[in-house]
């Protein structure tokens, strides 16, 4: 595999030639449109596929790479006439991946309203399967003889270009199918009821995205020396104009395309001298990923469609749960599950100790299953528990092992050379706070927005650093001593592989790991429930990037020496992809991962383990939540008869429904119509029920006043939220009612801190929360529920309460876990205390999220349509509820669309109308005894 710089400067031969013969600009920037073509060619593709599917194609580069391939197969060895090989290979295969690609792999995920996630792996899925595919047809050898379709002049491809922006636009703006295309984009499901075949305009959007690909590869062949990581990589740094036009102008995305283009041609007519040449080169060089770079920091990135409708509003994401990559919770799993968890294990650590027992030579190449798997590892912390899509651990792991060569060499000036251990360790410490570089970021990014950053981060980590000779020269990673020997070495690896283990599973099951679960499975109900949310992202990340560093640093060790392809970022996608399909929330999986990784191209073909991972990563949809992993905590069929025979026993009336005291108490209180049915027979004569026992207490603070003064919120020009003024007393509910878009959800989310009122201030008690974030004015007492539900589907019904009750302040872990407790056993929820939250109906869902709130203490409760989705039961068990907390002294603010359930609890009304508030007084509803007298004022 030839180094990404060789690749670059091959592209750039034409321009160096220009630059000897004559050193005029327009000659140079005559040189460099042909690249700048090229990359407008591939961004067209990009933006067309964007705009017809809602798919960011990060197979683009792949599909480019196995299309020049063809392009090569067919003329150069079957020696096909050039025209004939075009036709077939540009015209017919490359539309027919695009096609097959949407018919077998999209379409699926977007019928089944799979997440951006998802589908992110699944495109993630089809590059590893090509490249590995690559791999396998043609080898890891540079191939240097790639036919050339177009004459050497950039007014070829130029045209190429021209034809495709104009006949895009033309289609777009004036052709019924540019309408459909449109509508689809815009509400894939209203367009389908209005008889627009969306699947028709997916498939042409793949098949026209997979053709601009397949002619980006065949044009940039023929400047570079083929192979299978190469071309792709390169094609993934053009994806740059594509982010720059923010996947919608045509316009922006070749006009910056070609801009890149000359001006990477135009800096190779200066030539300073000392370290601002060798600069000036990898600037040079690696333009296109720098462009990347500074896109998706700079830009505000919005691939979520709300800037479609010109509608303002939260990120979708940060209430998005994928179950891609969590499994059930590992106590829900039962004894089955429990049991194969152990199994697992066990054959795990088997398959860790063979290597001992190994020739020499088979010893050396497992050396790098311990490595590899610290890097997986880093993986499962950041994706796996965090929910934060990284693509670019390889390139953490790369600086690890350069860290290490430089402080063991002594390179490091002022410091003696470190012995390998001492100097291993120092480099994880240098190479974590690193993780900054997309932490930082990842606090307002989200799925592909922040799959980007972290990828081009990696990428310009790889560029900028491992590809340049001033950097990694004479690094040398000798192993002396007892290390020297490779048992003893691969025994260091386990230790420190098992500390690493022991350290993760400490940081899943304890309250760290709850909350990382919580911000994964919901981030905005994460933030509702009090935990500081950016905070946790960057602890992932620079935890991912220690673990990453070590594992990069022993890669080193073991081979004793640093290669900069050994991290390249196309590893890095490899080994993304890899920890997705195993099971990106299981510590062990990432060890799997890593045996299947290494012992596959060990001992069959380089490139085998690629096109497995490729191929299961296409599955994924197949497969239960969790991935491979999640097949081990499936019930056992034993536990699946059990269930089943409950149910059953239930829904015949064999078994009365156990309730708990509250719940008794309110079911008495109920009274629901009956309707005929043939007279039960005389029931046998028992004895008396003994009383209920007292009901338990919800802990809480004292209840105070939320208070909103002149609240202000704009989106794009729209005014959502306009000078409300408003007051929720304690022991009180008060409710908050109007049409859909009046304003009331943006008017929750001002209050509860999740948007930035413009102006205005809100106040809790006596104390200003204006400035302060969500997570603060939880912890401070102020908790809320969502419209759509927002638990968190990975954890089990005990953790989500838990989550609440650790994040207030001043509770230690006895009295957090005793309080949800309390709270499980007032819900009548103590029996599913172990089951996972996404396996629950939504009406228990609806008391798994007031627990969770409740479980914070909090002195005010906001409610966002709590009544949505509940059956007549549950509706009256929620009023009797509500009217037992307001009677205890909470304050109650409640958004609710239904007339009789305000009219049953509200003793005041705010009615909400293009966002302004109009209060009307109910002094017959009050719940606290000391609120007897006296009327709500509108106001203060």
């Amino acid at each position: 595999m030839p180094a990404a710089q060789l690749v670059h400067a091959q592209l750039l031969h034409a321009p160096l030639l220009h630059a000897q013969l004559a050193s005029l600009p327009l000659d140079l920037a005559q040189a460099g449109l042909t690249v700048g073509a090229a990359a407008a060619l591939s961004g067209i593709g990009l933006v067309v596929c964007y705009r017809a599917t809602g798919v960011l194609n990060l197979a683009q580069g792949a599909i480019a790479m196995i299309t020049a391939y063809a392009v090569r197969q067919t003329v150069v060895v079957w020696h096909w006439p050039k025209a004939l090989a075009v036709a077939v290979c540009l015209l017919v295969f490359a539309p027919a991946i695009g096609w097959t690609l949407d018919a077998l792999v999209f379409r699926p995920l977007q019928r089944r309203d799979a997440g951006p996630v998802a589908t992110l792996v699944a495109c993630l899925g089809v590059f590893v399967l090509l490249v590995g595919a690559a791999f396998l047809l043609w080898g890891p050898t540079p191939l240097s003889d790639a036919p050339s379709l177009l004459p050497s002049t950039p007014w070829a491809v130029l045209a190429v270009v021209g034809v495709l922006a104009v006949g895009v636009a033309v289609v777009g703006r004036w052709t019924p199918f540019g309408t459909q295309v449109r509508a689809v984009v815009d509400n894939r499901r209203l367009a389908e009821l209005a008889g627009v075949d969306a699947d028709r305009v997916s498939s042409v959007g793949w098949a026209f995205g997979a053709f601009t690909a397949g002619v980006t590869g065949a044009v940039l062949a023929p400047g570079l020396r083929l192979d299978p990581y190469g071309l792709p990589l390169l094609v993934m740094e053009t994806m740059a104009v594509a982010v720059i036009a923010q996947l919608r102008s045509l316009t922006v995305a070749v006009a910056s395309a070609l801009a890149l283009g000359v001006l990477q041609s135009e800096l190779t007519q200066f030539h300073p001298s000392g370290w601002e040449q060798s600069l000036l080169q990898a600037v040079g060089a690696n333009l296109f990923a720098l462009a990347l770079l500074v896109a998706v920091l700079v830009l505000p990135l919005d691939f979520t469609g709300r800037g479609r409708g010109g509608g303002g509003g939260e990120d979708p994401e940060r209430r998005a749960y994928h179950p891609v990559l969590s499994g059930r919770p590992i106590a829900s799993g039962g004894a089955a599950g429990s049991g194969r968890n152990s199994a697992v294990r066990l054959g795990c650590a088997v398959l860790l100790l063979l290597p001992f027992a190994f020739r020499a030579d088979d010893l050396r190449s497992a050396l790098q299953v311990p490595a590899l798997a610290l890097v997986l590892l880093s993986i499962t912390v950041v994706t796996g528990y965090g929910g934060q899509v990284s693509l670019g651990q390889a390139g953490y792991a790369g600086l690890g092992a350069l860290f290490t060569g430089l402080l063991a060499g002594g390179r490091v000036a002022g410091l003696p050379a470190f012995p390998p251990v001492v100097a291993l360790l120092c480099a994880v410490v240098l190479a974590a706070p690193l993780g900054l570089l997309v932490g930082w970021p990842a606090i307002r990014r989200r799925g592909l927005a922040l799959a980007l950053t972290t990828f081009a981060v990696g990428t310009a980590i790889s560029r900028l650093v491992f590809q340049q000779p001033a950097a990694t020269t004479g690094v040398m990673l000798d192993r002396t001593g007892m290390l020297g020997q490779d048992r003893f070495f691969y025994g260091v690896e386990l230790a420190l592989l098992a500390g690493a283990l022991l350290l993760v599973r400490a940081l899943r099951r304890g309250r760290l790991g709850r909350a990382l679960g919580a911000m994964r499975d919901h981030e905005a109900g994460a933030a509702a429930a009090g935990v500081d949310v950016p905070r946790l992202k960057l602890l992932a990340f620079v935890l991912g990037a220690a673990l990453a560093a070590l594992g990069g640093g022993l890669m080193g060790l073991g081979g004793q020496a640093f290669d900069p392809n050994a991290f390249d970022p196309v590893l890095g996608l490899i080994w993304f992809a890899a920890v997705v399909v195993f099971g990106a929330d299981s510590a062990v999986s990432a060890v799997l991962a890593a045996a299947t990784l290494v012992g596959l191209d060990a001992g069959t073909v380089a490139g085998v383990s690629t096109a497995v991972v490729g191929a299961l990563a296409l599955l994924l949809g197949r497969l239960p939540p969790g991935g491979l992993a999640g097949l081990t905590r499936l019930p056992g069929r034993g536990t699946r008869a059990r269930d089943a025979a409950h149910r059953t026993a239930a829904e015949l009336g064999a078994e009365p429904v156990r309730l708990t005291p509250l719940g008794r108490r309110l079911a008495a209180r109920i009274t629901l119509p009956v309707q005929a049915a043939t007279p039960p027979a005389p029931a046998p004569t028992a004895a008396p029920m003994p009383a209920p026992a007292p009901a338990p207490t919800v802990a809480r603070r004292e209840g105070e006043r939320l208070t909103a003064r002149n609240l202000t919120k704009r989106f794009q020009g729209v005014t959502a939220v306009d000078g409300v003024t408003l007051a929720v007393p304690p022991g009180r509910i008060t409710a908050l009612t109007g049409p859909n878009g009046a304003g009331k959800s943006t008017l929750f989310d001002c209050l509860s801190g999740a948007q930035r009122a413009d102006s205005g201030q809100v106040l809790l008690g006596g104390r200003d929360l204006t400035r302060l974030p969500e997570h603060a004015r939880a912890r401070l007492g102020l908790a809320r529920t969502f419209q759509q539900i927002a638990v968190f589907p990975g954890l089990t019904v005990a953790d989500n309460l838990r989550v609440g009750a650790e994040q207030a302040a001043g509770r230690t872990a006895r009295e957090s876990a005793a309080d949800a407790d309390r709270l499980l056993s007032l819900l009548g929820l103590a029996e599913l205390r172990d089951q996972a939250a996404a396996e629950l109906p939504t009406g228990t869902l609806r008391l798994v999220e007031l627990g969770r709130a409740l479980a914070a203490q909090p002195a005010v409760l906001l409610l966002d349509e709590p009544g949505a989705g509940l059956d007549r039961r549950e509706t009256a068990l929620l009023v009797e509820l509500l009217r037992s907390l307001a009677e205890g002294g909470l304050a109650l603010l409640l958004v609710e669309h239904d007339r009789e359930l305000v009219d049953e609890l509200a003793s005041g009304v705010h009615v909400m109308r293009t966002g302004r508030t109009e209060f009307h007084a109910r002094p017959e509803h009050r719940y606290g005894p000391e609120h007897r007298g006296g009327v709500l004022p509108h106001g203060a």
